[in-house]
């Protein structure tokens, strides 16, 4: 049971960064194409100097993130070290990114005018994100503090050849039969 801890928690945090980043994928898709098509007055967009530059970055965040999330639903499934590669490597990618959203979902708070609702979920959405997924990439990495929490890094026997014991038989190193 002590294993799982980091297991245990990252699961549920997956599915609920999976989901949100779906809606945000959603609503940012919907809101770069308002914005293309120039119906910035439609009555649910709204915006301001830094709305496409979030959309931008709020679409590369969810896309980027969907992808961190269906690796590390691998990565929990097996658990291992090899699999906390490509889980942990697209999880930071995609914390980075959806970092940069933050920043602009907070700059165009701070700049201000009339938001639609819709640009306001999204917002608040990547603003919530922004901190889940940091959770997730920590407990991801939490094995390199102590191998209770998970897959570790410092597990250097990891794919070596097993030596047998002295007198146990049976076991040994397959030779090539010419």
């Amino acid at each position: 049971m002590a294993r799982t801890v980091a297991r245990s928690v990252a699961a549920p945090l997956l599915f609920l960064n999976l989901i949100m980043y779906l809606i945000v994928l959603g609503f940012a898709s919907w809101c770069l194409n308002k914005y293309i098509n120039g119906q910035t007055n439609h009555p649910s967009f709204g915006g301001n100097g830094a709305t496409m530059f979030f959309l931008v970055f709020a679409i590369l965040a969810a896309v980027l993130g969907i992808i961190s999330k269906l690796l590390g639903g691998n990565h929990l499934r097996a658990w291992r070290n090899d699999s906390l590669a490509a889980a942990g490597s697209s999880a930071i990618v995609a914390w980075a990114v959806t970092a940069l959203a933050f920043g602009l979902a907070c700059k165009e708070i701070n700049i201000g005018g009339w938001r639609g609702w819709r640009l306001r979920v999204l917002e608040g959405f990547t603003i919530v994100l922004a901190f889940t997924q940091l959770l997730y990439v920590l407990m991801l990495h939490a094995g390199m503090f102590s191998s209770r929490y998970g897959p570790g890094y410092r597990e250097t026997d990891y794919g070596a050849a097993r030596v047998p014991p002295p007198g146990e038989k049976g076991v040994g190193v397959p030779t090539a039969g010419v």
